[in-house]
């Protein structure tokens, strides 16, 4: 395989889908190593940037060795730490900051310049229980959301009204208020610091290698945790095994449109085969003239027509006059949590452990709450100097009881959702029709769904999933 690095947008796509881990990131740049590559395609049809093509070139391998050590101490950089998170996204911050607040010496190694670029998110999130991250600034809320629109196959649509307020974020400032939290909690940060690789030393330590400006470095730590995202290595340099089915990962466009009018207050759905196969388009409102319009499709559609090719299709037929300022490229796991998020010395949080909600995609919160279980949990293995599996599986089975499970459950949803043909689609909406607002939730239109599959909605009921999952 041949990646088209002008073309290529590094939003980790292919790293999550190789099944060999034949593909990595680093110099912002993509390299896939065809010495390893099997030629599953898997990578080429998942890229929704189409910056991977067939061939093979031995520029796309990279020689780490090549890199001198930096020798000169760097300003601020210890020997060694209790904890090590790779990424400043918020799984990562808020890691850092609970790590950090518990007394274990913290250090946060972010690739990009700055926490927070580039936006690869909707930027939506719903309100409730944000505030126990962090305090509502109107710095970051670029928008208040009271209600939602879904749209059928058919072009009908029905409406919904919740009483917990969502928001949509400017998730650079947001991003960049979590990271200040952590740091003032006593986690330290370095930015452009490229993680390449982990090991296990022989007195039971890991050891961090990193590209900084140039050179190659190297930190020492108890605990790593993976925040890297999408594409994370880390759980992969551990021996975890991340890789995503086509089926598991949404690969993803998104435009950032303005010189439009539309209700800053609604974000709206639209699905459909012929719109988004697998998945579906938002419009996330960001004021009344502009919003991010985005769009997910299952990898193993994406094959057959990119999302992008779908998501121009839209803004075509429903925003003829609007112009686009910002283009990205991303990809969502749709994925159950991995069975496996922590072993020796290593824990993997956010994204990274595919801790995402299954239907919707949604994981800022998700990604918070697990980081303080994780941040929590790691400060405990060293303030008790264990730094094994056995004290550390006590994240997964905090994460398990809070959202791991009913994670689980969705995921068995949205099989079936993305299986509905659209008529069935347009049938529930038909059926819901005339309904006040209020009086329609997910929960209500996913049971629709499933009904005539008897053992899932008898595990629906047995289970109380509809009245407490928050989708």
């Amino acid at each position: 395989m041949i990646v088209n690095n002008k073309r290529c947008d590094i939003c980790g796509v292919c790293v999550s889908v190789c099944p060999v881990d034949a593909v990595s990131i680093s110099e912002f740049a993509v390299h896939i190593d065809n010495d390893k590559c099997i030629n599953c395609h898997k990578c080429l049809k998942a890229c929704p940037a189409l910056a991977i093509t067939e061939g093979s070139s031995a520029k796309n391998k990279i020689d780490f060795e090549s890199y001198e050590i930096g020798k000169k101490p760097f300003l601020g950089l210890k020997k060694e730490y209790d904890v090590v998170v790779v990424g400043a996204g918020p799984a990562g911050s808020v890691t850092a900051r609970f790590a950090a607040e518990n007394k274990a010496s913290t250090l946060i190694l972010e690739r990009d310049r700055e926490s927070g670029i580039p936006v690869r998110c909707a930027e939506g999130i719903s309100g409730g229980g944000l505030e126990n991250f962090i305090d509502i600034d109107d710095r970051f809320i670029a928008s208040r959301i009271s209600k939602a629109r879904l749209y059928t196959p058919n072009g009908n649509h029905l409406e919904m009204r919740s009483n917990v307020r969502g928001y949509i974020l400017e998730r650079r400032i947001f991003d960049s208020a979590l990271c200040d939290i952590a740091c003032n909690k006593g986690a330290e940060m370095i930015t452009k610091a490229d993680v390449i690789g982990a090991e296990r030393t022989s007195d039971g330590k890991m050891k961090v290698s990193f590209l900084h400006k140039g050179y190659k470095r190297e930190v020492l730590c108890k605990i790593l945790i993976g925040a890297d995202g999408v594409e994370s290595r880390v759980g992969r340099w551990a021996g975890i095994d991340t890789a995503l089915e086509l089926c598991d990962i949404s690969t993803s466009t998104q435009y950032t449109i303005n010189n439009i009018k539309i209700d800053s207050e609604l974000i709206s759905f639209y699905f459909g085969r012929e719109v988004a196969p697998g998945g579906y388009i938002w419009i996330f409102p960001k004021s009344e003239h502009s919003a991010n319009v985005g769009i997910g499709i299952a990898g193993s559609y994406a094959g057959e027509k990119p999302a992008q090719a779908y998501l121009n299709e839209f803004i075509n037929r429903h925003f003829p006059e609007a112009s686009i300022s910002y283009t990205v490229y991303s990809g969502v796991p749709i994925t159950k949590t991995l069975k496996q998020i922590v072993t020796d010395n290593v824990m993997l949080v956010g994204d990274a452990a595919r801790q995402v909600n299954p239907i919707t995609g949604g994981g800022i919160k998700q990604a918070m709450i697990a980081g303080k279980i994780a941040g929590e949990v790691a400060a405990e293995a060293v303030s008790k100097e264990n730094y094994s599996t056995k004290i550390l599986k006590k994240y997964p089975q905090e994460w398990d009881k809070v959202l791991g499970s009913k994670h689980r459950f969705i995921y068995k949803i949205k099989e079936k959702v993305l299986a509905a043909p659209d008529q069935r689609l347009n049938k529930i909406a038909d059926m819901c029709k005339g309904l006040p607002p209020d009086k329609i939730s997910l929960p209500d239109l996913f049971k629709a769904v499933v009904k005539g599959d008897p053992k899932l909605v008898s595990e629906m009921a047995s289970a109380f999933v509809l009245s407490k999952i928050n989708l």
